[in-house]
């Protein structure tokens, strides 16, 4: 069964009292929040009128009365140079404190920080999952996948690329995100 979650965008500005409203109009149950890499809208990617970013998604329910209502909350944070940007909005720890856990896996894996964080550590929001050593933002368009560029990928990856068989299609390379160019040296 499917069926369509009513999305609202929200300026940034107004995220906080936007989640506060919906908490006041029964939405207590907190789903999760995450992040969507949208720093290639405008260049080669689809544009739908807003600028380059990243969007930060909330999914919420009301669950009161077995009425299991839920929505999507979503607002952009605007990066300027590919993504290379560190962006921050305000935090909903003051609101659910499960929000938390989403907050530091959002900030480990986008580099997008959240202001006013309060775990009740006061160790503020740090990384989550990846060891302590791990530089860089996983999840972003712009992170190099390093294994792509140290060794070569096994078996044929793309088609044109069989090593000269006659069946060998004539379509031109994709870059897959996360694959570095030439300048990373001999793959």
């Amino acid at each position: 069964m499917t069926r369509d979650v009513p999305t609202h965008d929200v300026e940034t500005s107004d995220w906080v009292e936007a989640h506060e409203r919906l908490r006041s109009e029964g939405f207590t149950f907190f789903d999760f929040l995450t992040a969507v890499d949208e720093s290639d809208r405008g260049e080669s990617g689809p544009s739908d009128g807003k600028p380059a970013g990243f969007d930060i998604v909330t999914h919420l329910y009301d669950i009161a009365g077995g009425a299991r209502r839920s929505i999507l909350m979503r607002t952009r944070l605007e990066v300027d140079d590919h993504g290379a940007g560190a962006p921050s909005i305000a935090s909903l720890t003051g609101l659910w404190r499960g929000a938390a856990w989403h907050e530091r896996e959002t900030f480990e894996m986008f580099g997008i920080d959240f202001v006013g964080f309060d775990d009740g550590t006061g160790q503020g929001v740090r990384k989550l999952l990846l060891p302590a050593s791990f530089t860089g933002t996983p999840l972003r368009k712009s992170f190099v996948l390093t294994a792509r560029a140290s060794k070569e990928w096994p078996g044929i990856k793309d088609p044109g690329e069989s090593g000269g068989r006659a069946e060998a299609s004539k379509r031109r390379k994709v870059m897959a995100p996360g694959v570095p160019d030439e300048t990373w040296g001999p793959r």
